[in-house]
Formats: C-alpha cells, structure tokens, sequence
C-alpha cells in the first residue's frame, strides 16, 4: 500500500499542474450573488450544471431572492425547474431553504459550515461549494462525481463511493490553500481529458504521474 508520504508528495505535484493547466477555473454554475449560488447548487443534484444554467434564469427571473422565494407554491417553483429531475424534492427544499434564510438568517447565505447544513438540501459537498466561492473560505473539499472518479484514477484515494470518506482522504494529503478550487480543476479535467466513458490518457499533462487506476 502506498504510504501517506508519497500520496501527498503526489497530490502537491498534480495540485501545481492543476493551477497551471486551469488557471481559470470557477464553479460552472450562472449565478449573480450568494443566493442564486445556493440554489444553483441545490438544484444541480443528479443534474448537469449546464441544464442548471439554462434552467435557472426563469426560476431567479420570478424569485429574485429568499424573501420572494419563501412566499411561492410548490407547484409554480415545481413548473420553473421540472427538468432539473427530481423537481418536487428540490422544489420543497429551496422554498423551505429561502425560508430559513430570510427568517433566521436576515435574507443572507450563512457563512459557516454549522449552519449552512441546516438548510434542507444542503450537505457538506454545497456547504464547501458556498464557503469558497462566496466567502473565499478553504473548509472542505467539495466531492462530486468528477471528483470521486478522478480522484481515484490518479490514486489520491481508495474509495470510490463514499463521499464523506473521500473528502476525509483529500483533506489529508492535499494542502489546505487547493481543498476549494480542487473540485472546480476535477470537472474542468474530468471533461477534457479523463471522462467517465474513455480517458485520453496520451493527452493527459498528468500522464506521467497518474497511476491510471481502473483505467
């Protein structure tokens, strides 16, 4: 088994090629403040960001903020997002996440991750999303599916379904000031070169340090 050392020793060498390679990288997600992100996100579950994107302007069109997005119905906000997938489940959580934030929260995305996942539809994966790109804070690494299959390919972890674990196993060897823009450089790679289908490995400026695990 490869020890701890040389697994860090490797995520700093990938970190500084991902900084190079993609030195752009964001979140892919439309968003016009802290609010529009925070739905975006929770809207994105088993959804593409890019049918997020086309999705949304219509939603933040009608409810432009929390306050106005707590008072709509289920059905209207149902209607605007229905081709997210799983429409009703999201409909209910950003209405009752618009709720908590304009009542408890003074109409403002909380900032910390104790009380971001207090609201419905928000794991530690949004949490850490919100934290770095709205608040420019490095808590967690976001994980998602680029990044769990990613992550794995260049033998950074062992898991490769469980996204707690994974989190936990990045957070060890990468250094902190990469755990928030990590994920963004995963689906910016995952897409160009290491997609789920065929990895065009050749290509890769990670080819002659990645183990190419369960290619």
């Amino acid at each position: 088994m490869e020890s701890l050392r040389s697994r860090k020793e490797r995520a700093g060498k990938i970190a500084k090629i991902f900084a190079r390679e993609y030195p752009d990288a964001w979140c892919s997600l439309t968003y016009k403040n802290d609010f529009e992100l925070l739905i975006s996100v929770i809207l994105s579950a088993q959804c593409t960001d890019s049918r997020v994107n086309k999705t949304t302007p219509s939603l933040f069109s009608k409810y432009p903020d929390s306050n106005s997005l707590s008072k709509a119905k289920s059905e209207d906000v149902e209607k605007l997002i229905h081709s997210c997938g799983f429409y009703r489940a999201k409909a209910k959580n950003i209405i009752k996440t618009a709720q908590i934030i304009s009542q408890n929260f003074g109409g403002k995305v909380p900032n910390t991750m104790e009380n971001l996942i207090l609201l419905p539809g928000v794991a530690r994966k949004t949490a850490n999303i919100i934290l770095y790109h709205s608040y420019g804070k490095n808590e967690g690494v976001a994980v998602d599916t680029h990044c769990m299959r990613l992550s794995y390919r260049l033998g950074l972890t062992g898991s490769r379904d469980s996204q707690n674990k994974i989190e936990k196993e990045l957070m060890k060897i990468l250094e902190q000031k990469y755990w928030g823009n990590y994920t963004n450089w995963m689906v910016l790679h995952g897409r160009k070169y290491c997609t789920a289908r065929k990895s065009n490995c050749l290509k890769c400026p990670m080819n002659k340090i990645c183990p190419k695990k369960g290619i």
